[in-house]
């Protein structure tokens, strides 16, 4: 009997077997504690959660190249075998292996992380999850006319980031450049306007701007852009019914309703106090002249 189990366990196939299960055990423990050394010595959850992702795909390939090798004297026979199997596999998970490829793509190549507001494949959104195959994203807009969450949930295939442009609305600088305009009537003070303008952009986000210019000269150093002002500036154009006043100014992405919300309040308030001397226009339409009407009128009755 004590032989038979010798036997056994010195059987070549066996004991193969028992270094790949060792190999797997040791393979598991040592990822596990990779993961708790993230989770204490790392703050930053989006990069515990890409360094995690990463821990794991290692992991599955250290595995399967733990079986290779152990088995490796066994597989010469099945080479052809396994390499037709593996065309036909790999044509059949195309959209899998480019899937794949784009996680690589995204984890390695700063496309986006987790948390940052990007737009992929038409899909606006915060990214909440990078998975192997799939990116979720928690979705903005589409039916809710504002940059705000509508709730739903979009997993989209990593492989989009090598067939469309991938959009970050968060990477490098942390803010974007947004618009907002208002309706002058003509005969109104426009200066006071455009002061009124400038005003509630001082008193809305007048803070930050130190901030924003800081990551513009960074962004500058790294990137041969040109020197664009990140001061809220006033624009003014003329058309045929009111002057259009215009301010631009540099904005958190993930805050546009907001500070929307509150130049407007602003502005409304402040061109309440002018009395009449700045007056918001609207779209109105005026007959100039009528045309003469020649109303003729005729008898219906005919003389015998």
């Amino acid at each position: 009997m004590p032989e038979n189990i010798l036997d056994f366990l010195f059987d070549p196939l066996v004991s193969r077997s028992i270094a790949a299960l060792i190999g797997f055990l040791v393979i598991g423990l040592l990822a596990r504690w990779l993961q708790r050394w993230l989770t204490r010595h790392i703050q930053n959850q989006r990069t515990i959660s890409s360094v995690g992702q990463v821990i794991r795909f290692l992991s599955y390939l250290a595995a399967v190249l733990l079986v290779f090798t152990i088995f490796s004297g066994q597989l010469p026979g099945l080479t052809v075998t396994l390499g037709v199997a593996g065309a036909g596999i790999a044509f059949a998970l195309q959209e899998v292996i480019a899937s794949l490829a784009g996680w690589i793509a995204i984890s390695f190549g700063q496309f986006y992380a987790i948390g940052d507001r990007v737009q992929l494949g038409g899909i606006r959104g915060d990214v909440i999850q990078i998975g192997v195959l799939r990116t979720t994203l928690m979705e903005i807009g589409e039916w809710v006319r504002a940059d705000q969450y509508n709730g739903r949930v979009v997993r989209i295939s990593n492989a989009f980031v090598f067939k469309e442009p991938v959009f970050n609305y968060s990477e490098e600088i942390s803010f974007i450049w947004d618009e907002i305009s208002i309706p002058v009537r003509y005969g109104s003070e426009h200066r006071l306007a455009r002061e009124i303008m400038l005003q509630a952009a001082d008193a809305v986000f007048g803070a930050s701007i130190e901030r924003v210019k800081r990551e513009w000269d960074v962004m500058r150093q790294k990137y041969p852009l040109e020197h664009a002002s990140v001061e809220p500036r006033v624009f003014l154009i003329a058309n045929d019914n009111w002057m259009q006043i215009a301010l631009r100014y540099p904005v958190d992405a993930k805050h546009r309703r907001t500070v929307h919300d509150e130049l407007f309040m602003y502005i409304l308030d402040a061109i309440a106090e002018t009395e009449g001397r700045v007056a918001l226009a609207s779209a109105t339409f005026e007959l100039a002249a009528a045309p003469a009407l020649d109303v003729r009128l005729h008898s219906g009755h005919k003389a015998d």
